[in-house]
């Protein structure tokens, strides 16, 4: 009988042939990242609005997208409570969109409650597949301590800091997560030149 459940080894094996695959897709994305990352760390101010605006649209268009759906069947399940949710979603997202700098405080208390989120699983998933990932689990685990870190320094400095945390926030996300990136994708550059040589 044989079992559902991925070993260790199936784990690597799959991660070191899609590396050893799209290596070259991995790099210009994690390149990509971190020259965003720079720029928000750069502009923070502005990057804390642009951002404030940009999750602002996707609250929009989700409450647009949900309405048309409940529109479309109203005869489902739960079809009041999806009405409201799509409801919020507009108001959420209109508010933002139109009124960008008063969305900041409350959305910057979001993303970092997010980013703590994100840096806790991000350094027990690099923890875990550590043995599938020798050459870059460590700078997921940096890229993880970083967003707690960032948030922690956010937080200690409230409410003075919500006029730029947000942009900064951001920034070094992007920043030490196209790092990451960067170096998986190095990593499995090495890994194809390495079955490439040893085929001749």
């Amino acid at each position: 009988m044989n079992s559902s459940n991925p070993t260790p080894g199936d784990v690597q094996h799959t991660l070191n042939e899609t590396m050893r695959t799209y290596w070259g897709m991995f790099m210009v994305q994690g390149v990509t990242t971190m020259i965003l990352g720079v720029l928000a760390i750069l502009w923070p101010q502005i990057s804390t609005v642009a951002a404030d605006i940009y999750i602002g649209w996707l609250f929009l268009f989700s409450g647009m997208v949900g309405f048309v759906m409940m529109f479309w069947a109203p005869s489902i399940p739960g079809f009041p409570g999806s009405l409201l949710t799509a409801a919020l979603s507009l108001i959420v997202g209109i508010l933002l969109v139109w009124h960008p700098v008063e969305g900041v405080i409350s959305l910057t208390l979001a993303l970092i409650a997010f980013f703590i989120v994100e840096g806790i699983f991000q350094i027990a998933a690099a923890i875990r597949y550590r043995d599938a990932c020798p050459e870059s689990w460590g700078w997921m685990v940096m890229s993880g301590i970083a967003d707690l870190a960032l948030a922690g320094a956010i937080i200690s400095g409230w409410p003075g800091t919500a006029s730029w945390a947000l942009g900064l926030i951001v920034g070094v996300n992007l920043l030490t997560s196209g790092l990451a990136i960067t170096m998986a994708a190095l990593a499995g550059r090495g890994f194809a030149k390495t079955l490439a040589s040893a085929a001749r």
